[in-house]
C-alpha cells in the first residue's frame, strides 16, 4: 500500500462498481475457533488464525510495517501528529514494544514525505523512498479529482539507502520522475520497485546497490505494491489495468497530474524476471497489499469486494493458483498491510480496530496459526 502515503481513512469513500462481479464463495471455519480468539478482546471470534493480537501503536496513522531479517526490529511509517509529524516518517522498534505513552525514534531524515522503508539483509541498513530532496517541506495531498478518490505519485520520490541511526548512507534511483515503493527479496539480492521512468508506473528490480536495474512489467496501468516470494522466484503485486478507451484517457490524464485512482486494481503475479504473468484475482473493487505467506503456496491481501458501500476492508487469503479464497478477519472498517515475520510465527498489519470509533489506523501484531 504497499506504498503510498497511508492516508488510510479516506479509502472509506471509495465507491464500489456499479455492477459488481459475481462474487466467489468465501470459506466459512468459524465451526472450528479456538478459545484462544474468543477470549482475546482484540480479536473477532470469527478470526481463528489469530491466537492472539497485540496492539502496538495507539494513534494517528501507522502502516507499511516491515520485519527485519532476524525478526527482531520492525521499521513502519507513521504521521502521528502527537509525534509532532506533518506527514509520513519512519520509525524503529524492537518486534516486542508497545507505544501507547511513548515515541519510538524516528530514522528518516524529518523532511518531505516518506514511504516504504524496508531492511537490507545486514539487519543494520534500510530503504525507502523520501521527497526530501526536492523540498523540505511535506508535499501536498490530493484526496479526490472529480469527486473521486485519488492516490499521488510524487515525482519527487527517490528511493536511499539508511542506516539505524538515521544517517542517509546511498542513493539508489536518480532517474526523474517516481521511484518508490521498494522491497527486498527474501533471499537478500534483489529489489523490486514501481518507477515512472518509461513514462507509465511499471515493476523494476535491481541490486541491492542499485545496480543492474530491469524492468518487470511493460503493460498500461498501475503496477505497484510488490513483494517476493519467499524463495526469490516470484513476485506478487497489484495493479490497475485500463482496458477501454474512456478508462486509459481517465488513467493517462491522472497520471499526466501526478495521480492514481486506487479503486479498481487486482492481484498479479509472475517471475522474478517478469514471465508467466498472470492475474490472480478478479473479485472487483479494491484487491491489495499483498504478502505471500511463508510457505510460498498462498497470499495475503486486503480487498473490500464484499462492500456495498466502498468499505471494510478486510484480509483475505488465496492459493498462487486463485483457488480457495478464504477470508481471515472480520473488522467492521479497515484491515491491511499484512506482513509475515520471516519465520512464520507472527503477522502485523495495519487495522481500525480498537480506536474507539476514531480515525487512527493503528499496528497490531498476530501469533499467526493455520
Amino acid at each position: 500500500m504497499k506504498r503510498i502515503p497511508i492516508l488510510i481513512l479516506v479509502l472509506f469513500v471509495i465507491s464500489c462498481k456499479e455492477n459488481k462481479k459475481e462474487q466467489p464463495s468465501v470459506e466459512d471455519n468459524t465451526e472450528t475457533i479456538a478459545l484462544e480468539t474468543a477470549n482475546d478482546s482484540l480479536i473477532y471470534p470469527e478470526e481463528i488464525h489469530f491466537k492472539s493480537l497485540e496492539q502496538v501503536t495507539f494513534g494517528g496513522d501507522n502502516a507499511e510495517a516491515y520485519w527485519s531479517f532476524d525478526d527482531k526490529q520492525i521499521i513502519f511509517q507513521s504521521n502521528n501528529k502527537e509525534w509532532g509529524l506533518e506527514c509520513d516518517q519512519m520509525f524503529l522498534m524492537n518486534a516486542s514494544e508497545t507505544f501507547k505513552d511513548t515515541k519510538p525514534p524516528m530514522v528518516s531524515t524529518g523532511k518531505g514525505r516518506t514511504t516504504c522503508a524496508y531492511f537490507l539483509p545486514d539487519n543494520k541498513h534500510f530503504v525507502y523512498g523520501s521527497t526530501h530532496l526536492d523540498n523540505d517541506a511535506c508535499p501536498e495531498v490530493p484526496l479526490r479529482k472529480n469527486g473521486r478518490y485519488v492516490w499521488p505519485v510524487y515525482d519527487s520520490f527517490d528511493i536511499f539507502v539508511a542506516d539505524l541511526e538515521g544517517n542517509i548512507t546511498g542513493q539508489l534511483t536518480t532517474e526523474p520522475g517516481y521511484d518508490a515503493e521498494a522491497t527486498v527479496s527474501p533471499q537478500g539480492d534483489k529489489i523490486v520497485f514501481t518507477s515512472m521512468r518509461s513514462g507509465d508506473l511499471e515493476l523494476y528490480t535491481m541490486n541491492i546497490d542499485g545496480s543492474d536495474v530491469k524492468q518487470i512489467t511493460d503493460e498500461l496501468g498501475y503496477d505497484g505494491g510488490a513483494f517476493f516470494s519467499p524463495d526469490g522466484t516470484q513476485l506478487i503485486f497489484r495493479s490497475s489495468r485500463p482496458k477501454t478507451e474512456e478508462e486509459i484517457k481517465k488513467y493517462k490524464d491522472l497520471l499526466d497530474q501526478g495521480l492514481v485512482e486506487p479503486t479498481e486494481m487486482e492481484l498479479y503475479i509472475c517471475n522474478a524476471d517478469g514471465s508467466d504473468l498472470r492475474q490472480l484475482t478478479n473479485l472487483g473493487n479494491a484487491n491489495w497489499s499483498p504478502f505471500f505467506l511463508p510457505s510460498g503456496d498462498k497470499i495475503l491481501f486486503s480487498s473490500n469486494f464484499e462492500a456495498e458501500k466502498g468499505f471494510p476492508f478486510n484480509l483475505y487469503m488465496i492459493d498462487t493458483d486463485g483457488k480457495n479464497l478464504e477470508r481471515i478477519t472480520h473488522s467492521e472498517t479497515f484491515d491491511a498491510f499484512p506482513v509475515f515475520s520471516n519465520d512464520g510465527k507472527h503477522l502485523i498489519f495495519s487495522s481500525n480496530r480498537n480506536n474507539g470509533g476514531g480515525r487512527d489506523t493503528n499496528l497490531f501484531i498476530a501469533e499467526w496459526q493455520d
